[in-house]
């Protein structure tokens, strides 16, 4: 995969440093909340 000027992720990349506020479950720490193993990050943006 090519190098963008915008900051993707690509193949190797750490996924960075990231706190965020859920509806449930308080505040999830990325990404440690997802170490040692798989998962999967979805967000909701809601209405437009």
């Amino acid at each position: 995969m090519l190098k963008r000027e915008h900051p993707w992720l690509d193949t190797n990349d750490s996924f960075p440093d990231l706190s965020l506020e859920t509806v449930g479950q308080g505040t999830m720490h990325l990404p440690g909340y997802l170490s040692g193993g798989y998962g999967v990050f979805l967000v909701y943006r809601g209405h437009w």
